[in-house]
């Protein structure tokens, strides 16, 4: 049964709580999807004077990982956009066991078939650095390229997501004609080393 909750300025609907959590003196803290609080309560809508037309198109499959639906629904649709069939996963468990799944399909042609992974990094169960930390490690999925797109957007983060935990491009959230020219840039940056 749908709930509402009040919040000052309108209702807020049950679809919007990711997760609950209680905190000190028993209190319960709802975990919300921002993005879709936000575009809600009208403060963002995503810019739509993109010519998907000029958009660079690819084959092969990519897998996303976000443990908000909303950011999700848009990053599938922008890699639909670009030509790529998309495998979604909520956070970094998932989206290792996504993994093992695709390799189990492709086997040793799964990097010819897997051109990238998208990944948030704050998630719950397993972050997005941890994620790439963890499979970087791993032989069968180690030379698939990497973009961190998250809300997070200081340089800090951007440093450590690409250096320390091997992401090969970081993007901040909401800026389709970065996210397009940064997917196109690190796919062909990889397709030039594999053909180098």
């Amino acid at each position: 049964e749908p709930a509402t909750f009040s919040t000052g300025s309108g209702a807020l609907d049950k679809g919007k709580i990711t997760g609950v959590t209680r905190i000190e003196n028993d209190e319960v803290l709802l975990i919300l999807d921002l993005e879709s609080v936000v575009e809600d309560l009208g403060i963002y809508a995503p810019k739509t004077d993109i010519d998907f037309g000029k958009i660079e198109k690819f084959t092969g499959t990519a897998l996303i990982l976000d443990d908000s639906m909303t950011a999700r629904k848009r990053v599938k649709e922008m890699m639909q956009q670009m030509g790529f069939q998309v495998v979604e996963a909520k956070d970094g468990v998932e989206g290792i066991n996504k993994l093992e799944e695709l390799s189990q399909i492709y086997g040793e042609s799964l990097n010819d078939t897997l051109k990238i992974i998208v990944s948030d990094v704050e998630m719950p169960q397993m972050d997005g650095f941890h994620f790439a930390a963890r499979i970087k490690e791993d032989p069968r999925f180690k030379d698939i390229p990497i973009v961190f797109n998250s809300s997070l957007s200081n340089e800090f983060m951007n440093e450590k997501g690409v250096q320390e935990a091997g992401g090969e491009g970081y993007l901040v959230k909401f800026n389709a004609s970065d996210f397009f020219n940064e997917i196109a840039k690190v796919i062909k940056k990889h397709q030039s080393q594999e053909q180098g």
